[in-house]
């Protein structure tokens, strides 16, 4: 069966990176079931030739991942102060205020639209996992718990609910159905409005070798060059786009009506447009040569948890993330290798990691069994993790970080 892009419908024939047949990275599992065989899918993504999304067949429904999600944004203090930062930034630079409705898709636990609510700006959040949603509505926060479409952003257009801003934060990239997401922004958005969203960079993520930023939950992976086309094919235009820290390097584009003459396209966005050219965005063979650099990882990995552990060292991981899933299963590490993993996140402790089946813990256990080495999982967080588990060094404990290339610190 051949496969077609999921924007503009090109068959789809050259392999971006194949990372084997894994779990999803979110399906942790309860200690009753680890001995069970678990759902295992290809892990392979493919670049369009045509238009250079790089994406992931649909091998899982959104409904099966997302229904019932073990991730909660205001777990990460680092993200919180991100999105109060937003807020006021967006306040500042637009004027938002109670006259406004902000809409945020995927919203989550209510993160971020709690700086707006503390602001008397009227909110709406859209959340299809019901255990997070329902802990944003305990804060206060009015959320709807359904998957965003272009049905959904009908519905809410006949209860006079268009938006003047819809914030997107690391949504995009969840969405199979892309067209129907981005048409469905179209539809909710006021003829004056705007729409920010965030996601990861495709250039961060080749030239920074951030393969594990793969898994099932991610459909696609974007450059501004593609998610340019795909705005313009909807009739919105990107007026502008900040590269931004977050998720190992990220970028926030601002989109607005392309019939709406109100704002002008910031010159940002033609450099940008122009970096990822010099890169060689527009080059097949940019993105079929990345696999060498996966495998040069994959290898350096293995090599240093095979020769700790020879050496009678003791590892554990510090994060249970989806990102840690790929790498952990790709790289071939069990828990052959890692004693166990800890999480702040008291959802997921008690669990144990899918494909590896590493037990995941409370940080406390590290006081309790003093590793060697920390592994640090969510590596776009480790300064917040090493200011935090700072204490290790007194028994001359160690953090390693995985990606790019291994280091010891």
């Amino acid at each position: 069966m051949g496969l077609n892009c999921r924007f503009c419908n090109k068959p789809l024939t050259n392999i971006f990176v194949d990372l084997g047949i894994t779990p999803l990275s979110n399906s942790f599992l309860k200690k009753e079931i680890i001995h069970n065989s678990e759902k295992k899918y290809p892990l392979c993504t493919y670049v369009c030739s045509s238009c250079f999304l790089v994406q992931l067949p649909e091998f899982e429904k959104p409904e099966n991942i997302f229904e019932e999600y073990a991730y909660f944004s205001s777990y990460s203090s680092t993200w919180l102060h991100h999105a109060q930062d937003y807020v006021n930034m967006m306040i500042k630079k637009f004027g938002f205020d109670e006259k406004k409705l902000v809409i945020e898709i995927a919203s989550n636990d209510g993160y971020l639209l709690q700086f707006f609510k503390e602001k008397d700006i009227p909110i709406l959040g859209i959340e299809p996992a019901v255990n997070v949603a329902k802990v944003a509505k305990e804060k206060g926060i009015p959320t709807i718990t359904k998957f965003f479409s272009a049905d959904t952003a009908e519905e809410l257009k006949s209860e006079d609910k268009k938006a003047d801003l819809i914030i997107g934060n690391n949504v995009l990239a969840h969405v199979p159905n892309l067209n129907d997401f981005v048409k469905g922004l179209k539809i909710l958005l006021k003829p004056t409005g705007i729409i920010t969203l965030e996601f990861p960079h495709l250039l961060q993520l080749i030239q920074k070798n951030q393969f594990d930023t793969i898994y099932h939950e991610h459909f696609s992976y974007f450059s501004l060059i593609t998610a340019k086309k795909i705005f313009s094919f909807h009739g919105l235009t990107i007026f502008d786009v900040e590269e931004i820290p977050t998720h190992g390097g990220s970028l926030r584009i601002y989109v607005k009506h392309s019939e709406y003459e109100g704002i002008s396209v910031n010159q940002t966005v033609n450099i940008l447009l122009e970096k990822e050219k010099l890169f060689g965005l527009e080059n097949i063979s940019t993105y079929t040569d990345f696999i060498k650099n996966v495998e040069r990882v994959k290898k350096k990995l293995y090599e240093f948890f095979k020769d700790s552990k020879n050496s009678g060292k003791k590892i554990v991981c510090y994060g249970a993330a989806a990102k840690g899933n790929t790498l952990l299963n790709y790289c071939g590490i069990g828990n052959n290798f890692i004693d166990y993993v800890v999480d702040q996140n008291p959802y997921k402790q008690g669990l144990y990691l899918p494909g590896t089946h590493i037990p995941i813990k409370s940080p406390d256990e590290i006081q309790n069994t003093k590793p060697d080495y920390l592994v640090i999982i969510p590596w776009n967080l480790k300064d917040e993790i090493i200011e935090q588990m700072k204490y290790i060094r007194d028994w001359g404990g160690k953090f390693v970080i995985p990606i790019p290339e291994v280091s010891i610190l």
